[in-house]
């Protein structure tokens, strides 16, 4: 029996980045709780995979190619999932890159704008355009994706850390402008994840173990770590949540 406070049964879930990592396994769990899911990524073909693999598992879900960094795209994955499915009561924006590994020093302006873009920018754009159909209904949740490198400096992925220091600050900002109209706003600050995403500091040995030895839980995390407190923050289980960054880092930062 699915416990009412995890229940998203006829939910729309909108998942940005959700074809692998974090927001596929984001994906994954929301639909086991109910909820139809959309798909996106940049490749169509790998969004249609995933949700293949969904609908074959008898659960709810819609592909939607879609790059986080462009207006028009971002427009598209609004307006398809509002013809197929008339609605969106939840939003993860999970979506990021970074394109460099190294000494803010040495980012180019183009690396810093592509940063900007696709991560702070393109959650402005996509929260701005779903948030005033949730506005309508009076509820709805919204999850962004932040990351302990937006808390604390870092060598090698400092630009990254200032775009998810700004996407924790928007999300503080939403949940007070969108508050009064039911809708709640938290982002997720993960700290390192086996992922694919993150794969340059996981696979460096010496900063997996120093990660490791650092963690009171003495592992780094796996993507449904975040997943599920992804599923928290978007059901009546966190109904009275808004506007804070929860850090899933197996206590990393609190050493």
């Amino acid at each position: 029996m699915t416990n009412p406070l995890f229940d998203m049964t006829g939910k729309v879930a909108l998942i940005t980045g959700s074809t692998k990592g974090i927001g596929r396994a984001i994906a994954e769990e929301m639909a086991k709780c109910g909820a139809k899911v959309v798909i996106s990524s940049r490749k169509a073909d790998a969004c249609e995979a995933v949700a293949g693999e969904l609908k074959a598992a008898g659960h709810e879900a819609l592909a939607i190619p879609c790059h986080v960094g462009r207006k028009e795209d971002l427009q598209n994955l609004v307006d398809k999932t509002l013809t197929a499915w008339g609605r969106i009561d939840v939003l993860v924006c999970n979506a990021a890159t970074n394109p460099v590994y190294g000494p803010t020093s040495e980012v180019s302006d183009d690396a810093w704008d592509t940063i900007m873009t696709t991560n702070v920018k393109g959650t402005f754009w996509l929260a701005n355009m779903v948030l005033p159909q949730m506005a309508e209904r009076g509820e709805g949740a919204v999850v962004l994706l932040s990351s302990i490198a937006g808390l604390r400096g870092n060598t090698v992925i400092g630009t990254y850390g200032v775009s998810k220091a700004a996407e924790a600050a928007l999300a503080r900002n939403l949940a007070i402008e969108w508050g009064p109209k039911g809708i709640r706003v938290n982002s997720i600050a993960p700290g390192l994840v086996r992922t694919d995403f993150a794969k340059a500091l996981w696979e460096d040995p010496v900063r997996l173990r120093q990660t490791e030895e650092k963690s009171p839980l003495r592992r780094i995390g796996e993507p449904v770590d975040i997943a599920g407190l992804a599923v928290f923050l978007s059901t009546p289980a966190s109904a009275y949540i808004t506007g804070q960054v929860i850090v899933a880092d197996g206590g990393e930062t609190v050493v």
